[in-house]
């Protein structure tokens, strides 16, 4: 593609719509007419986006479908609403988690930019497997005579491995999309801070429920996000090439909140 049009014309900052850079090729095969260009192939750009239609359709659908189901597995274990855990009696599905994510992703869909929603999906889905690599890790030293369905090889070479290349293509997302992430996490943090601690069945086998140290943890993890959060916005602000002073509002309005709030638990609830 890069042989048919310049690199740039793929970036946003080049006009191009990175969510379709095939199609930017297509067009761009054709000859000049009164200095427009004049697609020698308009029904296979056609054809092309169809197809990304369809394939963005198919990974939204069983991404709905994981996520309904990681939720039904915390409401089993007491971190979110019995709602979530609830199954249909004749499909035994989790239905009312899946029309919560229906919803929910349609309006996200609806109002929120395919370049915003593609980095927040590539920023998470990263994230997601660092976390996955240092769990290994961390099951390996604390848990090692667990049953295991499979193992990974080479320990701890392939989990610090995945950890530094996931890591590397994430820092190559922009700032704007760290601090979705960062926000993101915040209110997952909100929600066990509030919810997930009283109520965690693991919690209370292990009569650990109302536990300071808990709260405390938590705290320290908040005050943490938090201040990451200030230097993600500070250093957005000061190369953000457009107007972007919804983000940087908001921003600043969830530091104010949540270092209130973390340094509230904090100090509630340290030894």
């Amino acid at each position: 593609m890069v042989g048919v049009v310049n690199y740039k014309a793929f970036t946003a900052g080049g006009g191009g719509d990175h969510l379709a850079p095939v199609a930017i090729a297509i067009e761009a095969m054709g000859s000049v007419v009164n200095g427009t260009m004049v697609p020698a192939y308009p029904w296979l750009n056609t054809t092309i986006i169809l197809a990304i239609l369809l394939g963005y359709s198919s990974v939204i659908l069983v991404m709905l479908m994981g996520q309904s189901r990681v939720f039904y597995s915390m409401s089993k274990d007491g971190l979110l609403p019995k709602v979530f855990s609830e199954v249909h009696k004749k499909f035994r599905t989790p239905y009312k988690s899946n029309l919560f994510f229906l919803v929910f992703v349609s309006l996200f869909a609806a109002f929120v930019p395919g370049r915003v929603v593609g980095e927040m999906t590539s920023i998470g889905t990263l994230f997601a497997f660092i976390l996955v690599c240092i769990g290994v890790l961390v099951m390996r030293k604390t848990q090692p005579n667990a049953p295991r369905a499979f193992r990974t090889p080479l320990v701890p070479l392939i989990p610090v491995l995945g950890v530094l290349v996931c890591l590397g293509m994430m820092v190559f997302l922009p700032f704007d999309t760290w601090i979705r992430l960062v926000c993101w996490m915040m209110i997952g943090l909100d929600v066990y801070l509030y919810r997930g601690i009283r109520n965690s069945y693991l919690g209370k086998q292990n009569n650990t429920t109302g536990d300071p140290k808990n709260y405390t943890v938590t705290a320290i993890s908040g005050i943490g996000m938090t201040v990451l959060l200030a230097v993600l916005a500070y250093l957005h602000h000061q190369d953000a090439e457009v107007d972007d002073s919804g983000l940087i509002i908001f921003s600043v309005a969830m530091i104010v909140i949540h270092a209130i709030l973390y340094g509230y638990y904090y100090i509630k609830y340290r030894k």
